[in-house]
């Protein structure tokens, strides 16, 4: 079994953690606060510090970049945190497996593949692209070996918060309540459930073919809001839920009090038009195939 640090312990570093431990690695979970699961070893540092996350990585076969700072803060805190995952990775030979997103390609009118430019305009995209171009060019130049896995929105037991398909969606569902959406319900949509998340980041990770290039997180077929309330509504046995969605105007200016509505802007091309991910590249490669929509949501309805 191997040694893997795992750099942050939100909804899919925890994931992650968890899964590295049932197969029987040593897991050292990384954060500002010292948290993550049993099991784990837990050690609290600062990510930008590269000093010290090298110090962490010694040993290590894979380093998992999982962090998630705030949307709004990612100009500046993503570069000097890129910065030290580079300088780890180099200094220690640990493989670096990125969490990455989809941000970086920007408005697309066809289903996602990996070999879209990274064309997004928004400089918080930009931020993201730049992560992994300056980590390819390294990989590419023999100081580090480095992968990326890209998901669209994630859903599952874990969820964060901020999750569209979370506790904003099921709580009202549950309680026979009027479902409120920032979007459209019926626009078609691809949704990454989070274990297949972790999952692909292992097999990445650990699997050379993987290397030197970024990867689509095996995701099911795309739904809309209201297909995914109906499926669910009857998973527990209750009337399909009604979904209202909110005039785009109110949602601006909800935006004006509150840091995550205000971001929105930011993505709403992802759900105005259909946002469908292909994921085939990697379930061909490596023979891993996403876990059915009926699977996910019946555990994110169980979670």
């Amino acid at each position: 079994m191997g040694k893997h640090v795992v750099v942050g312990s939100g909804q899919v570093g925890t994931h992650l953690a968890r899964k590295l431990l049932q197969q029987g690695h040593e897991v050292t979970v990384v954060t500002r606060s010292g948290s993550g699961p049993d099991g784990a070893r837990k050690v609290a540092a600062d990510v930008a510090d590269r000093e010290r996350l090298t110090e962490v990585t010694r040993g290590a076969d894979v380093l998992y970049n999982c962090v998630n700072p705030q949307y709004h803060r990612w100009l500046t805190d993503w570069p000097p945190m890129a910065a030290s995952f580079l300088a780890a990775a180099e200094a220690t030979g640990a493989v670096l497996a990125i969490l990455g997103n989809l941000y970086p390609y920007g408005p697309v009118s066809a289903p996602i593949t990996e070999d879209l430019p990274l064309a997004s305009t928004s400089p918080k995209a930009q931020v993201r692209a730049r992560m992994w171009t300056d980590a390819l060019a390294a990989h590419e130049a023999g100081r580090i070996r480095v992968t990326e896995v890209r998901g669209s929105d994630y859903y599952g037991p874990g969820a964060s918060d901020q999750s569209y398909l979370g506790d904003r969606f099921l709580v009202p569902l549950r309680a026979g309540r009027p479902v409120m959406l920032p979007w459209p319900a019926d626009m078609p949509h691809s949704w990454t459930y989070l274990p297949d998340v972790a999952e692909a980041l292992i097999v990445a990770g650990s699997d050379e073919r993987a290397w030197g290039r970024a990867w689509h997180v095996p995701t099911a077929e795309p739904l809309t809001f209201r297909e995914i309330g109906e499926r669910m509504a009857a998973l527990l046995g209750c009337p399909p839920p009604r979904l209202v969605t909110l005039p785009w105007p109110v949602v601006r200016a909800a935006g004006l009090f509150s840091s995550m509505l205000g971001e929105l802007r930011h993505v709403r091309y992802q759900f105005v038009a259909p946002y469908v991910l292909d994921s085939s590249a990697f379930q061909r490669t490596f023979g891993v195939v996403p876990t059915t929509i009926e699977q996910g949501l019946k555990a994110t309805l169980d979670g």
